[in-house]
């Protein structure tokens, strides 16, 4: 099918692949390189993957500038269950402070609580997560494992756009941040970071596939109830191999890297995501009061865009005619409501310029 005619999927994940990703996945399917074997066929200890491995693991440190002090790990169980293995991995059964602005927060606040004495240091929920509490204002503790945040949520559509400096607020606990939703769509500052883990599922691949990045004095102090699989430290020191990692999501990461670096690497990505999220911004806020994005606009996210229309009668009447016209998986979280237009790294501009057609010329017609 020719890429202008394939539709836009704002799907919040999984969602939309680089179309020359899955053309290059569909040619080598039968047959990598010759190999003999497509990619889930073979061993994950075979000389094969382990060249695709350690190739994504190089080109994946090489975009976002890894340092070397920091391990990368290939993982399994997505966010959630991260918001488990990294209270078993890092809090020590001590003190856990976490900063809650979103659904994804709230849930690794509480699904750390399981592991550790949490406390919410800061909250947005009066405001109905549409803004973010200033870091000079959070309650940090002196004896505090770590601080975790959410550094865009997925659902509420709130981003930082830089990450606090816990040492200039007199914090020496690491930063522990879940980029799920946004990694690789911006550089990320390694200097304020801990650890940072990220599903691939929205902005990277399928499924499946758990990245994360941990600073190697953070190893080895693992819960004793942690299984041997979650501990960071068994998982780095056998190189993401310990037991059988998600093999074909690795591959499909390891193209999209590819397809990051020559696109001109996340620097790049990044203007061409303020440009697409400016443009779908503008025309919200310029519909006049049609539709509403309800997020500050000095944390509004670049990835996930929340929006409603003035009138929720109208909403399946938008939803029919945006599928008419190619526009797929614009309704919001069950949780809230509304739209939402998921606009990663591998929807082109073009995909968001088609959204703005629509939200105007349905303006026009149902204003």
């Amino acid at each position: 099918m020719p890429e202008a005619t394939r539709p836009y999927n704002f799907s919040a994940g999984p969602a939309t692949l680089p179309e020359p990703v899955l053309r290059r996945a569909a040619q080598e399917m039968l047959d990598w390189h010759g190999s003999g074997m497509g990619v889930m066929e073979m061993s994950h200890r075979g000389r094969e993957f382990v060249s695709i491995a350690e190739a994504a693991e190089s080109d994946l440190r090489q975009l976002l500038g890894v340092p070397a002090r920091f391990r990368i790990l290939f993982m399994q169980g997505g966010g959630l269950a991260e918001n488990a293995i990294v209270p078993m991995n890092l809090s020590r059964g001590g003190q856990v402070d976490v900063v809650v602005t979103g659904a994804w927060s709230q849930k690794s606040a509480r699904e750390a609580s399981r592991y550790a004495d949490v406390q919410v240091a800061a909250s947005n929920e009066a405001d109905g997560h549409t803004t973010l509490p200033t870091p000079a204002g959070w309650r940090l503790r002196t004896g505090a494992a770590y601080v975790h945040l959410c550094s865009n949520e997925t659902i509420h559509g709130v981003e930082f756009h830089q990450l606090p400096d816990l040492s200039a607020l007199g914090c020496d606990a690491p930063l522990v941040v879940d980029c799920s939703s946004h990694v690789l769509s911006r550089p990320m500052d390694w200097s304020r970071v801990g650890l940072a883990f990220a599903g691939a599922q929205k902005n990277i691949g399928p499924a499946g596939l758990t990245l994360v990045f941990v600073r190697e004095d953070l190893l080895g102090h693992a819960l004793p109830i942690c299984p041997s699989a979650f501990d960071y430290r068994t998982v780095a020191d056998n190189g993401s191999m310990f037991n059988t990692p998600p093999t074909y999501a690795i591959y499909i990461a390891g193209l999209v890297f590819q397809w990051i670096r020559d696109e001109g690497g996340v620097a790049a990505l990044e203007a061409r995501n303020i440009e697409k999220a400016r443009l779908l911004y503008d025309a919200i806020d310029g519909s006049g009061g049609f539709y509403v994005n309800r997020v500050a606009v000095d944390c509004r996210s670049r990835m996930n865009v929340p929006f409603f229309l003035h009138d929720d009668r109208l909403n399946d009447a938008f939803l029919a005619q945006a599928r008419e016209r190619g526009l797929l998986q614009l309704k919001g979280h069950k949780s809230v409501g509304g739209m939402r237009a998921s606009i990663y790294n591998a929807m082109p501009l073009r995909g968001v310029q088609a959204l703005v057609d629509h939200l105007r010329d349905f303006a026009r017609c149902h204003g």
